[in-house]
């Protein structure tokens, strides 16, 4: 063989004829030894991660099961569970809005990207540390039910429970006169500059992430019974594609509206129309009155404390009460037995044992008695006294499994978010349409499905959460705070449904019994027990260490994936007191001074989401 140089051919040697030799045996393109390659879904394998077999790696300090450090920072903070919504909280905060604006920014994106957890159509609940007042304020912006919504009128439809879903499982929404009640009463922006970021989102397009295309995929069925949620959420009838990109100009025309007029528009104007007309065309009885005469409600936390740190709540209707309840009967009782949790540790059997009975007393004081205040009272002080926890020590056996004395519970999922600004004002923030993508219905023209809030309603007349017209249903989802000689210490939550307050009880006893950081609580393994079925489940490698034991004691325990424990986030600050408190006013905006101390994030890795700050 030869090459050519400069016009003449001169031989080659014998390496460059074995070597052209063996190119012209290769494939022209050498094919990936995966069909998904880079993590690329198939028409055949609509999520190639489930099959990956790889152990997860170790981190080269701290607790080795820890997934990610703490985000630490100064300026601002947002953590939730979608990046978007976490980068349009942290827009705002970047051009001088506060801690609640950055809230609602934050929620608006959610409400696009994640309709199946959350949306406009939807209610929302939120504690709100104001720095210029050192203060904390409850908001409850829970819809009420229609006027003529009675048990008779669900009777005459041959309904022996309440719907889970469809026209009749829907409450009127409380989300947007939520966002309205917290942007005038503490905001400095406006729906025009805090829904932006969200209308652009759905105007533009987002990417299917894993954990909601999950979600969608389950609820196809659900979604084509109604024409509006099939053209709003499917394609040809299926799920779209894991990261497809999907869009939603309905929705978008929903948020650019209520830019311009305001929560008037969701509540007066055309979306209230649109709302009432669906509703009605099924069979439902919202009218306008309905939407146009509700209110949310600031109300006065709950609280009780832990170990010296008190932990705060929202009231009734709200599900809160019963992780207060919780931590007295741990921390009241766990003495009484000659119990140390702390000493015990999240490695021992009798440390989950005890942390389940202390549970199933406060759920069943939940489910015997959580309703709407504003129709029955709830005897939320006598709950939650010490005294009252000392009555119940004596029943807990500390090696057998008990029966619930009241059983019952809710699904649902939720998305929650926290912020906090340069300031020092924290927002502790949870919002929900309850069950996956509520109720299935879809306001036409407007892109977004109503909640089905309505379906905890008992049809009992007998019980204190019986439906009635303007009452307000059992509602699950609920949003944390600790604070510390008054100071404000830390927002915190954990969505997804009836696990919330046992997951906020777990979260309190990681952090101050056992020294977790932010982000080590949500990474440690959580349990969720069943009231109705008397159920424990523990996540895989909890189940793994303590499952038989507990299955001895008489517990009926089962091991599941992380999608059953809910979602953490949660920011803790701490001050220093060397510094100067920061400045309220313009020339502070213009200055962007940080705060005076540092804010130290975690995020649930079981979500799509994160914490971040700057």
């Amino acid at each position: 063989m030869y090459r050519e140089t400069g016009g003449a051919r001169t031989p080659m040697g014998w390496k460059a004829t074995l070597l052209s030799s063996l190119l012209l045996t290769l494939p022209a393109t050498v094919a990936a030894q995966s069909p998904h390659a880079f993590g690329r879904p198939t028409s055949s394998t609509d999520n190639p991660a489930a099959g990956i077999t790889a152990v997860p790696g170790t981190r080269a300090q701290g607790w080795e099961g820890q997934g990610r450090s703490e985000v630490l920072a100064r300026h601002g903070m947002v953590a939730t569970s979608d990046p978007l919504a976490v980068e349009a909280g942290l827009e705002i905060l970047r051009q001088g809005g506060n801690a609640i604006d950055a809230a609602v920014a934050a929620g608006a994106a959610l409400d696009v990207t994640s309709q199946n957890d959350t949306g406009i159509g939807g209610d929302l609940f939120a504690l709100v540390w104001v720095a210029r007042e050192k203060k904390l304020y409850g908001l409850s912006s829970a819809g009420w039910a229609p006027a003529g919504w009675t048990p008779e009128f669900f009777r005459d439809q041959g309904l022996t429970d309440m719907p889970g879903s469809g026209v009749n499982a829907a409450t009127v929404p409380g989300a947007i006169a939520g966002y309205d009640a917290l942007l005038t009463r503490f905001g400095t922006l406006t729906f025009q500059e805090t829904f932006e970021r969200a209308a652009r989102i759905a105007e533009e397009g987002w990417g299917q992430a894993e954990r909601r295309h999950r979600d969608l995929v389950g609820s196809v069925e659900k979604l084509a019974g109604d024409p509006d949620s099939e053209q709003t959420f499917l394609e040809e009838g299926e799920a779209p594609a894991l990261y497809s990109l999907i869009h939603n100009p309905d929705l978008a025309r929903a948020l650019r509206l209520m830019q311009r007029e305001g929560a008037d528009a969701f509540y007066r104007g055309a979306i209230a129309d649109a709302i009432v007309a669906k509703i009605q065309a099924g069979g439902g009885v919202m009218t306008k009155a309905d939407l146009a005469e509700f209110e949310p409600e600031w109300v006065e936390p709950v609280t009780t404390n832990y170990h010296g740190y008190d932990v705060f709540q929202l009231p009734p209707p709200g599900q809160g009460f019963a992780a207060l309840e919780m931590l007295n009967i741990l921390e009241v009782c766990a003495p009484v037995h000659g119990i140390d949790l702390a000493e015990q540790g999240p490695s021992s059997p009798d440390y989950w044992h005890f942390m389940v009975e202390a549970k199933k007393l406060a759920y069943s004081d939940l489910q015997a008695y959580n309703a709407d205040p504003d129709f029955v009272d709830v005897p939320v002080e006598q709950l939650l006294s010490k005294e009252y926890a000392r009555t119940l020590c004596d029943r807990i056996d500390t090696k057998n499994a008990s029966e619930p004395a009241v059983r019952g519970g809710l699904d649902g999922g939720t998305i929650y978010l926290t912020t906090a600004d340069r300031w020092g004002n924290m927002v502790s923030l949870i919002h929900s349409v309850f069950s996956v993508y509520g109720s299935g219905v879809t306001v036409p023209d407007h892109g977004f499905v109503l909640h089905n809030r309505g379906s905890p309603f008992s049809l009992d007349p007998s019980h204190p959460n019986v439906v009635a017209p303007r009452k307000r249903p059992f509602h699950s989802i609920i949003a944390g705070f600790v604070m510390q000689n008054g100071n404000p210490l830390m927002t915190f939550g954990n969505m997804g449904g009836s696990v919330q307050p046992e997951t906020h009880a777990q979260h309190m006893v990681n952090l101050i019994d056992h020294g977790m950081n932010v982000q080590m609580t949500t990474d440690a393994a959580r349990f969720t027990h069943s009231q109705g079925a008397n159920r424990l489940s523990l996540e895989a490698p909890l189940y793994d260490l303590v499952g038989d034991a507990l299955q001895a004691m008489g517990h009926d325990v089962r091991s599941v994936s992380g999608g059953s424990v809910g979602g953490y986030q949660g920011i803790l600050f701490t001050l220093d007191p060397t510094l100067p408190e920061p400045i309220f006013g313009p020339e502070s905006i213009a200055e962007d001074h940080p705060v005076n101390g540092i804010y130290r994030a975690g995020s649930d890795h079981r979500k799509d989401g994160q914490a971040a700050g700057w």
